[in-house]
């Protein structure tokens, strides 16, 4: 008898509802038995992956890793994600309509991590299922607990900075404005909520980092502008905690800026005396600056608390603050 494809091993095991340890043996057997992985395979992979069946623990480690093989590994060249190769990924993830929590969003930060560079539209992608699934309640978790719809719980304060840091091995250092807005909308959606603290510093940080982008600094990269302290543990106000950074970050120049992330040239390198200058420009709250976060933070009509903070900061701080921005600094 001939040995049935791997489509129609897919089927019998669709059919059977489960898949065994030793079927997830036959599967790495079957896709990488000539050392490749072909975009066929892929996809019978995702429509195994898409069925409503049991999964022994080992179909975690094989889905992401055969995925990031055909979309990096494979690539001529090789770690560079093309856009359409993204746009397969992003077609097959939704074929079912939804994200599953342990293989998908795995797969696709496999991708963002490895690659030496993605489309941008990838990492939005990511970081849209994990806010949508935050407020839905419905969708990838890594705490192992259902999610509580409208709350925004430790373990997906981890997921959504596993994904902001995943965007600086595809694109750059600097957050951007789409993924700050995506935050912005997060904060917005969970007003009320008892989110854990870790989202606060998470969202003040990213804000901070593009604001800092937007200036026309080079920020430090996401991992050290993004890297877990416990900010909110931290007494003495504007001396220390949240409000430390903020302060360093609007008056406090190189070393200022060196003491909030930790990571700037000499300043008295050739570059350090270049960034003295820009810092001493970028201090002002520019025009374009004002409008975006008063335009960002009066979307809902509700100033929130984070957003409260970064404007007391911005109100102590700043020594030139954009007329736009002052109707806001009014209110808190």
């Amino acid at each position: 008898m001939a040995k049935p494809t791997l489509n129609e091993f897919v089927t019998a095991r669709i059919a059977a509802g489960h898949l065994s340890e030793d079927d997830v043996i036959n599967v790495r057997r079957y896709v990488y038995g000539d050392m490749a992985v072909s975009v066929e395979e892929g996809e019978a992979l995702f429509r195994l992956n898409n069925a409503d069946i049991t999964y022994h623990d080992t179909w975690y480690e094989l889905f992401p890793e055969a995925i990031l093989d055909i979309l990096v590994h494979q690539a001529k060249p090789e770690g560079y994600v093309s856009e359409d190769k993204a746009a397969w990924l992003v077609t097959q993830i939704m074929a079912d309509g939804h994200i599953c929590g342990k293989t998908e969003l795995d797969a696709v930060l496999h991708v963002l991590e490895k690659a030496r560079e993605a489309p941008e539209s990838l990492e939005q992608f990511a970081l849209r299922a994990v806010a949508d699934s935050v407020i839905s309640g419905k969708g990838p978790t890594r705490s192992g607990l259902d999610l509580k719809p409208g709350v925004i719980a430790e373990a997906e304060v981890e997921l959504l900075r596993r994904v902001l840091y995943a965007g600086a091995g595809s694109r750059g250092v600097a957050i951007s404005k789409a993924e700050a807005e995506v935050l912005f909308d997060l904060n917005d959606a969970t007003i009320e909520a008892e989110n854990a603290p870790g989202w606060s510093e998470l969202f003040a940080k990213a804000v901070a980092n593009y604001m800092m982008a937007m200036s026309g600094f080079t920020p430090p990269s996401r991992k050290i502008a993004l890297e877990r302290e416990n900010w909110l543990e931290q007494p003495g106000g504007f001396e220390g905690g949240l409000g430390g950074f903020f302060k360093k970050m609007f008056s406090g120049g190189v070393g200022g800026i060196r003491d909030a992330y930790g990571d700037t040239p000499d300043p008295f390198t050739a570059r350090g005396n270049e960034m003295l200058a820009e810092i001493a420009a970028n201090e002002v709250v520019t025009e374009d600056e004002a409008t975006w976060l008063v335009e960002r933070i009066g979307r809902d009509g509700i100033l929130h608390e984070n957003e409260k903070a970064l404007l007391r900061f911005i109100r102590e701080e700043s020594p030139n603050i954009h007329p736009s921005l002052r109707p806001l600094l009014e209110k808190v």
